[in-house]
């Protein structure tokens, strides 16, 4: 029997480990076998991406060996997805091996589409990708004052980035003393500074003690790279010197192309974390179409739900847990301050006031988090 990961990122590299302890036994005896499937040999830490933008860490401190933190009894195979034939119960890669399984996770993540808005890929910063954080990094060491607008695409995963982002930079354009010529503009595309209301009223107590200014019901449409402008779809326009966007996302090429969901978004019990009409296939992560945040605590907590599901359903009895929307993100505010929004499908979050104690938590979290993949409750 072989189940299947496809994705190697930290909900289904989490995930594998925890198949790997949970199913001892049957691997043991060769009965299961538990295979990733990866893109890449190397794991990316994603949220180091925005520190390496704001020039706080380095490109190979965000890279490790994936082979190295799968348990040896897990195969790992290195081949990109390029489309699912659930019927057949196949997978099929880059390579043009197609892979079989019995039962399937899709973990494949999402992936930044700033192509979709006329002009944002051309001159607008992200930090999405590594190759896009550097190059923020090297535009903030070079600015020297003006109007940087901060803009946001939807949808997109880790919920808290808009903010996390706009607190950093103004944290950061303070340290460096060129604060009294910066003009930070936030935007954002409802009427409040996040979709989660406890969320958006303690940033606008935040926003206000700190002086950043805000502009809602901002949908952009696209950017003039020529006139330094970026466009609304509620018809306002907006000048900039510095433009930096958090860009919309879409799902796995693969899971558009297989038809497995409009816009790589799989549709996901949100409990059991299965594909709908498909108990042989879970969806974890980034890549369900569940209304919770696109988080890696999210893939986390998942992960946990299906590893107990599979394992049980492997052992011939029925699902024994499901997931009940649980979200833990921290929001850096500062260097030395942070604060977190945790909550569910029940409870909404309440942020606490920032504090040196949260950030020395979230601190501990980045040093930790190697070893957290191993699936370690």
């Amino acid at each position: 029997m072989r189940i299947m990961i496809v994705g190697a990122g930290i909900g289904g590299t989490i995930l594998a480990n925890r198949l790997a302890r949970l199913l001892a036994p049957e691997l043991q005896r060769g009965e299961v076998d538990v295979v990733v499937l990866s893109a890449s040999p190397r794991h990316l830490y994603q949220p180091g991406l925005l520190h390496l933008a704001l020039g706080q860490t380095t490109v190979d401190a965000l890279y490790r060996d994936q082979r190295t933190l799968l348990d040896p009894r897990i195969a790992l195979l290195i081949d990109e997805v390029v489309a699912f034939a659930p019927d057949s119960k196949q997978v099929r890669g880059a390579s043009g091996n197609a892979y079989s399984y019995d039962w399937l996770v899709i973990a494949t993540g999402s992936r930044v589409t700033p192509e979709e808005v006329p002009g944002l890929a051309e001159n607008a910063h992200g930090f999405y990708t590594e190759a896009a954080a550097l190059r923020l990094a090297q535009a903030l060491q070079a600015f020297d004052g003006g109007r940087v607008v901060v803009t946001t695409g939807v949808p997109h995963k880790c919920p808290m980035a808009p903010l996390e982002l706009t607190f950093l930079l103004q944290d950061l354009f303070v340290r460096r003393g060129i604060a009294p010529r910066v003009d930070l503009l936030y935007t954002y595309p409802i009427g409040r500074l996040h979709s989660i209301e406890a969320v958006a009223e303690w940033a606008r107590i935040e926003f206000a003690r700190r002086g950043v200014r805000s502009a809602t019901y901002f949908n952009i449409a696209s950017v003039n790279g020529a006139t330094r402008t970026v466009h609304s779809e509620e018809g306002l326009s907006v000048d900039y010197d510095l433009l930096i966007a958090i860009p919309p996302h879409r799902g796995a090429e693969a899971i558009e192309r297989s038809g497995l969901g409009p816009r790589g978004w799989v549709p996901t019990h949100r409990r059991l974390l299965s594909m709908q009409g498909r108990d042989d296939v879970f969806v974890l992560g980034d890549t369900t179409n569940l209304s919770v945040s696109k988080a890696g605590s999210t893939a986390r907590f998942q992960a946990e739900v299906i590893a107990a599901n599979l394992a049980s359903r492997v052992r011939g009895g029925g699902d024994t847990h499901g997931y009940d929307g649980k979200v833990l993100c921290f929001i850096e505010t500062s260097r030395d301050r942070a604060t977190y929004a945790a909550f569910n499908y029940a409870e909404p979050p309440r942020p606490h006031a920032p504090s040196r104690a949260i950030h020395m938590a979230k601190t501990f979290y980045h040093r930790l988090y190697w070893s957290s993949l191993r699936g370690f409750p």
